[in-house]
């Protein structure tokens, strides 16, 4: 990686002087390190593989030993959402990596075919699918059906049953804290308690933390969260006391499918460029590449996902802004406006008579 000095401009086209936003290009050097620290790294979330097996949330909760998400506040109770397969529901203080489960569904003209074993109910929808041809060109084409179900964009014809007019999707995606490029957490941090490490991750040290929760609100992602008891805030550290030993976290490496891939940015990110270009190559015209773009509103992120429907549908804000983007702009004009008021008062005085 390519490193800069810190008082190098780092932005194109914007003020140099509001470090807060846009692209940068080294946030280690940024953040005081020496030129010679490690390379960027951060996560790659390929949605279109994942399985939600949950083994990511396994994995972080037993390798950070975070506590149970308790039931309305009942300890050793699993609280369970009753309405998806989703019961860790959000990232909390207490869930770092959460698997989202969207399930999509959309009304079908009937008949259409079905797909499954040899005595299976899905298997054909009557003879008004097969009517004019014999069994292999109905193999054929149920054969042909299984290889377009590859456009992940489409929904899978296997999940239409016999008799229903509807056809199901699900959608799978393990989110995480995003470690920006500008991290409001980290700016308004008063004490310290959150730090840009030298892998160019954001991190909380509990033990500094005082529970004042300005950081809460200034993430746009809405990641970072308090525990209740002692209103300490905790999110993904992108297990640092691994990295610090040449390990990967423990959800990239429990991942059966690669859907997290961990490892240099920049190499993740031309990863992920090749991997949206086969899929759109394949006529997946819904797949796009969230967190990517250095010039969006936190300067890109350090865990990124490739998603196979807009934003909002897996709970992602469309065009998530750094809450402290615009400090420079509020503060010169604070300051205008306290010298405007000073010039009021002043000229309230100035010629005024003795009495």
């Amino acid at each position: 990686m390519t490193s800069i000095s810190s008082a190098s401009p780092a932005f194109t086209g914007r003020d140099p002087d509001n470090r807060l936003f846009g692209p940068l290009p080294d946030v280690q050097a940024e953040a005081g390190y020496d030129t010679d620290h490690p390379a960027r790294v951060g996560f790659f979330t390929d949605t279109s593989v994942c399985i939600g097996c949950k083994a990511c949330e396994v994995a972080c909760k037993e390798w950070n030993t975070l506590p149970m998400d308790d039931s309305h506040g009942v300890r050793d109770v699993i609280g369970l959402s009753g309405m998806s397969y989703d019961n860790t529901g959000q990232l909390g203080a207490n869930s770092w990596r959460h698997v989202a489960f969207i399930e999509q569904t959309r009304t079908v003209d009937l008949p259409m075919p079905t797909f499954g074993r040899p005595g299976d109910d899905r298997q054909g929808s009557g003879p008004s699918v097969a009517e004019g041809r014999n069994d292999d060109s109905l193999l054929t084409a149920q054969q042909s059906g299984v290889l377009n179900a590859e456009a992940l964009s489409e929904f899978d014809p296997q999940t239409g049953q016999t008799g229903s007019d509807k056809q199901i999707r699900w959608l799978m995606s393990s989110d995480v804290c995003k470690h920006c490029t500008h991290a409001g957490c980290l700016d308004v941090c008063p004490t310290g308690a959150l730090f840009r490490t030298e892998f160019g991750t954001v991190v909380v040290q509990g033990d500094i933390c005082n529970g004042c929760g300005y950081c809460v609100p200034s993430c746009p992602y809405g990641v970072i969260d308090q525990r209740k008891d002692d209103g300490r805030v905790f999110k993904c550290t992108m297990c640092y006391d691994r990295l610090t030993d040449g390990l990967q976290p423990a959800c990239a490496t429990a991942c059966p499918t690669q859907s997290i891939q961990f490892g240099n940015l920049e190499e993740l990110q031309a990863r992920a460029d090749a991997r949206l270009a086969t899929l759109q190559g394949q006529g997946v015209e819904t797949a796009r590449l969230y967190g990517r773009d250095e010039d969006d509103g936190v300067g890109g992120a350090g865990a990124f996902f490739l998603l196979l429907d807009e934003p909002e549908v897996y709970g992602l804000p469309p065009d998530p802004v750094v809450t402290t983007r615009d400090l420079p702009s509020m503060w010169r004009s604070a300051a205008a406006g306290a010298v405007m008021i000073a010039g009021v008062v002043l000229s309230a005085f100035v010629g005024r008579r003795p009495r």
